[in-house]
């Protein structure tokens, strides 16, 4: 499995990730890859766009467009 590294992190910024970690019971390892891991699955909002932009026939009664929303929300 692939390694990250990050280097030159301030103090600051560790010391709260660490914080935030403990608080979840997780290693700061553990945490950050949770992290990235959400990251990664959370669709940009410019990719989203072009998406739905792609999938849109036409124009939409409000009730599609409600409807279409609702669908795109929970696929999420």
């Amino acid at each position: 499995m692939p390694s990250v590294q990050i280097k030159n992190v301030p103090e600051e910024v560790h010391s709260v990730l660490r914080a935030r970690a403990a608080a979840a019971g997780q290693s700061l390892q553990e945490y950050l890859l949770a992290r990235l891991t959400e990251e990664a699955q959370t669709e940009p909002l410019n990719e989203w766009l072009e998406r739905v932009g792609r999938n849109a026939r036409g124009s939409l009664s409000p009730t599609e467009a409600r409807e279409y929303i609702r669908r795109e929300r929970d696929r999420a």
